[in-house]
């Protein structure tokens, strides 16, 4: 048998870090060490590099003992693919919704044929035979999918959550608590069917990521030629040209042809780029004015947007499970409860003469009393509470993993554009000169950006449009690529373009050089306009800090956030001016997408819990690698929603600081029904022991018990 090369599978069940975990202690020793392995969570995907000789049957077998399943890796059939059939793709959410309705329907019928007081207590006597059959079939319905994870912790002997889930179900049905039974079995199915819903849409978010490179591109052949191809058959050092409008098929260079690009799907710049030979374009950018011939620099499966849609992967798959009582409770306490019981059932009949009835009752007593059902039911009502209160004030927070985690953080980086800014350019200055009023210029850019969809042209007719300005039509209009645009307005010929357009022109002076190299070292943008003669004056653009972000950055830190940081691509006077104006402790600018990975790592190894909010495309590698990953929700791309925790629906900042106290608040609640649960448990344990309970008042305890914390959780929704 010779050493493996490099397999990879689909897991069929690996929706989440825990799963992760288990899969790394079950192959780790068997592929030479954790390090050989990696997951890529969003498309369900385990690669290996095995140290040590083994087979793909082998690996299959040792995924199958953890109640996984794993089929060789196909590049072509993923879990973005969507082929699957109808029962693999919809059988959690058929067995959940099976499992709530037999539930009802259990429930229904047992009150119709017994009354209120048996149906809910099951005191009395065992339930009819039909209610006892849609009991049975609503906790199967609801197990299923539990059931071969449960198996595995069991042989393994490492109890968790599964584990947990279905002792205390079949606990529930030895002591007569089908109702109990059954709820706590769709409630669990229901927690595992919002987190399996919540990648598959994170795995359609990185779909939409790959949808931004073409699906062709203009390849150049050395004799002229221009052939449609696939991006994958341009090879590195070949030539293809990108038309006014179209989205950039792979990173390259400008070899030829000028004009301004998009990237703020990449980097994050708040308005286009111009371009000319020798620039680098990105895949997934959006060309403007101006056809190029760009050069390829690297292949389709290594160009930025596709190192983007790796590094979401591999940020979700290392993130670190949250810091649960639950799991370390499931591994100890459920065999200890076993144990004890038995302890109680057979070591004072068999050495000091006790009565088997007696001591098995009290045993009984036991497993009803610590029962781990009250626990699990009250414990995701907090965390429900907890959502629901979230949601009310325009935060929408992705499962109760994240309800807990931004109690503990201690730094928070931000992306400058459409998190810290507005996200869109606006004027902020008007610079009329030589005899031309502020009506005039506004007059004759608005009639030359008439017809573009440019983001500044659209800033300058908002504006225009606000001052009431009447625009005139522009005769001979005519684009300049890489540079402006020129067109007859009224029966005289004006131009506007760049400060380099300006400078091209020789129309520049000493006073307009200083005035505009301020302005851009500001972190403006700049429209110049003028005719044959002179300069008639410019028009200043810039990306708008939103009102609330300097308050919100104060309260951060009166809620204990430690350090708040800047991240951007944008250039290094804009990022300076942001900072100014919001009070961030740190900036970091012209950033790729790798570079804040890099700056976000950083924070997490000062730090430990760090979180990360944004809300583009660029944003998402890093938002994966933070402890939190927020989004702004209005604005945000899909990619940057999807890979949140968390999502500010409102795009309101002042929230951040909010959330950090209201998840504060849930955990003191949580901890709460933790100690006041297991306390109940803990003085009715030894009140069995010493025979002072009774299976009525170890139910009674139990329920009342269960009621008290969920009315406790309940208060978090008085949360304003």
């Amino acid at each position: 048998m010779s050493q493996s090369p490099k397999l990879s599978f689909h897991i069929e069940g690996m929706d989440c870090a825990e799963e992760v975990a288990v899969l790394k202690r079950e192959l780790g020793p068997l592929v030479g060490g954790e390090a050989n392995l990696s997951f890529d969570v969003l498309n369900a995907k385990m690669s290996v590099e095995a140290g040590v000789p083994i087979t793909a049957a082998e690996i299959q077998s040792a995924v199958a003992r953890t109640g996984m399943t794993a089929a060789p890796w196909q590049d072509k059939k993923s879990a973005l693919a969507g082929d699957e059939g109808f029962w693999e793709r919809n059988r959690r959410t058929l067995l959940t919704t099976a499992s709530g309705g037999l539930l009802l329907a259990g429930a229904g019928i047992h009150t119709a044929l017994s009354g209120p007081r048996e149906a809910f207590l099951e005191e009395v006597a065992w339930p009819p035979a039909v209610v006892i059959a849609l009991y049975l079939l609503s906790i199967l319905a609801g197990v299923w999918t539990v059931l071969p994870k449960a198996w595995g912790a069991l042989k393994r002997l490492r109890p968790d959550m599964n584990l947990l889930m279905v002792v205390a179900v079949i606990g529930a049905v030895c002591i007569n608590k089908w109702l109990e039974a059954g709820t706590v079995a769709f409630l669990f199915a229901l927690s595992l069917a919002l987190e399996a819903w919540s990648v598959g849409r994170a795995r359609r978010a990185v779909a939409a990521l790959m949808a931004l490179t073409p699906p062709e591109a203009r390849l150049l052949h050395p004799d002229g030629r221009e052939e449609t191809v696939p991006p994958d058959q341009v090879p590195v050092g070949g030539r293809f040209r990108v038309r006014p409008g179209d989205r950039v098929p792979l990173d390259g260079k400008v070899v030829d042809g000028a004009g301004s690009v998009d990237q703020s799907p990449i980097t994050g710049e708040s308005v286009p780029v111009p371009k000319v030979p020798g620039d680098e374009v990105f895949a997934g950018t959006i060309n403007g004015e101006g056809s190029l011939t760009v050069e390829s620099t690297k292949a389709v499966s290594d160009t930025t947007l596709a190192r983007i849609t790796r590094m979401v992967g591999e940020a979700q798959s290392r993130r670190a499970p949250s810091e649960q009582w639950v799991e370390s409770f499931a591994r100890y306490y459920t065999p200890s409860v076993m144990a004890l019981a038995l302890a109680v059932l057979l070591i004072p009949p068999l050495f000091f003469g006790g009565a088997w009835a007696d001591w098995l009752y009290r045993a009984l007593v036991l497993l009803v009393i610590a029962c781990p059902c009250a626990l699990v039911i009250s414990t995701p009502v907090s965390i429900v509470a907890a959502l629901a209160a979230a949601a009310r004030n325009g935060v929408l927070i992705k499962g109760g993993v994240y309800v807990e985690a931004p109690a503990r953080l201690k730094a928070i980086a931000m992306d400058k554009t459409g998190t810290l800014t507005l996200g869109k350019p606006e004027v902020v200055e008007v610079v009329p000169m030589n005899g031309h009023s502020e009506q005039e210029l506004l007059e004759r850019v608005a009639a030359l950006e008439g017809l573009s969809t440019h983001p500044l042209a659209r800033a300058i007719l908002a504006h225009a449009k606000g001052k009431g300005v009447t625009v005139p039509p522009a005769d001979e209009f005519r684009i300049l690529p890489g540079k402006g645009a020129v067109g007859r307005v009224r029966g005289t010929e004006y131009w506007l373009g760049s400060h380099r357009y300006l400078e091209e022109r020789g129309q520049e002076t000493p006073d307009v050089h200083d005035r505009l190299e301020a302005l851009s070292a500001a972190g403006r943008a700049v429209v110049v306009v003028g005719n044959d003669r002179h300069v008639c004056g410019f028009i200043a653009l810039a990306d708008t800090v939103r009102p609330e972000a300097r308050q919100a950055v104060a309260d951060l830190r009166t809620a204990g956030i430690e350090h708040v940081v800047m991240l951007t691509g944008d250039n290094r006077g804009t990022a300076d001016t942001i900072a100014k104006e919001t009070g961030v402790d740190e900036v970091y600018a012209e950033l790729l997408p790798a570079d804040k990975v890099a700056k976000v790592e950083e924070l997490v190894a000062k730090y430990g819990a760090v979180a990360m909010i944004g809300d583009g495309v660029n944003d998402a590698p890093a938002m994966g690698r933070a402890t939190v990953a927020l989004a702004m929700g209005a604005i945000g791309t899909d990619a940057a929603i999807e890979t949140a925790d968390i999502a500010l629906m409102s795009d309101d900042l002042s929230k951040l600081p909010w959330l950090v106290r209201h998840s504060r608040r849930a955990l003191r609640v949580i901890r709460q029904n933790i100690a006041f649960a297991l306390g109940v448990k803990a003085v009715f344990v030894v009140l069995t022991l010493l025979n002072y309970s009774s299976m009525w008042a170890a139910v009674a305890a139990d329920s009342g018990a269960t009621l008290l914390v969920v009315f406790n959780a309940l208060r978090l929704l008085r949360r304003r």
